[in-house]
């Protein structure tokens, strides 16, 4: 082993540290993928995806080259790493790898054409902020066309930086939108319990961790885990949630809708929430 001096550059990861904090990028990765795809006929886009923009099978549309997608999608999927503002899309976009259509690689392009608006955006973790541990949760219920499942959206914070998220397609079909939350909520009390002990192997304890959720109902059906016309469908493994509610474990706060960070990775938004929600990630420019 060698002494190379401060971490700078590590598997495509740009990392600027100074006494305020580190940042950590991918601008030369996403100018890579600029020269690789884009012919230069791409104009500049200020978000990822329209919010007019509903992806399906689309079988009755052209067929594209299913190698081209898929190294788009391989691509885009590393830069998530650094770039959590396009973690819905592209995993949207992912969904329709198999048989790649024409609509979803002008889906794909859009990304491009976003990271071209963009190429220099990255994380901030700020040196100043407090160890403390949260989550946020959300879910777009019946956001899939094909299969009619709804979709989760969660995130965790670590102080005032964000450190896990994940947008993704639940795994059964749920019957209300108090479900398709719990569902979301429980996913990401999975997630906090595990980072919990994690943490606790360098000395860190947390109680009563804050999980933020913009649902009343699911909010009510984990402090109140009583059988009813709303929970009679949730399986059981879900309930683990309610448990660690009642243990001290996890803190359920509810959160308005325009305040959840979890709402940019469950569906298309206009420029304004999305450029807020974004800055409040920490996805910011270098200083």
């Amino acid at each position: 082993m060698s002494l190379m001096g401060e971490l700078q550059f590590f598997l495509g990861l740009q990392i600027k540290q100074g006494p305020e904090g580190t940042f950590v990028h991918q601008a030369k990765y996403t100018k890579d993928i600029l020269r690789k795809f884009d012919k230069g006929d791409l104009k500049p886009m200020a978000t990822p995806m329209s919010t007019q923009t509903t992806l399906d099978a689309d079988e009755e549309g052209e067929v594209v080259d299913q190698r081209e997608y898929r190294g788009m999608i391989g691509s885009l999927l590393y830069l998530t790493v650094t770039r959590p503002d396009i973690q819905f899309t592209v995993c949207l976009c992912a969904c329709f790898q198999a048989t790649p259509r024409l609509s979803h690689r002008q889906a794909m392009k859009r990304i491009i054409r976003y990271l071209k608006y963009t190429p220099e955006l990255g994380l901030w973790f700020s040196s100043a902020a407090l160890l403390s541990l949260r989550g946020y949760s959300d879910a777009d219920f019946v956001g899939c066309r094909l299969e009619r499942k709804s979709t989760s959206g969660t995130c965790q914070f670590l102080g005032s930086s964000i450190v896990s998220w994940s947008s993704r397609k639940q795994s059964s079909v749920a019957t209300s939108t108090t479900e398709a939350e719990y569902f979301a909520a429980a996913s990401c009390c999975s997630q906090l319990l595990w980072m919990k002990s994690t943490l606790s192997d360098f000395g860190l304890s947390f109680r009563k961790i804050p999980l933020l959720v913009d649902s009343t109902s699911a909010i009510s059906v984990a402090k109140n885990p009583i059988l009813n016309s709303r929970t009679k469908h949730i399986d059981v493994r879900f309930h683990f949630f309610g448990d660690h509610y009642e243990k001290g474990d996890i803190d359920l706060i509810h959160v308005e809708t325009e305040n959840q960070l979890a709402d940019i990775f469950t569906k298309p938004l206009d420029l304004s929430i999305f450029a807020r929600l974004r800055g409040e990630l920490g996805v910011c420019y270098p200083f």
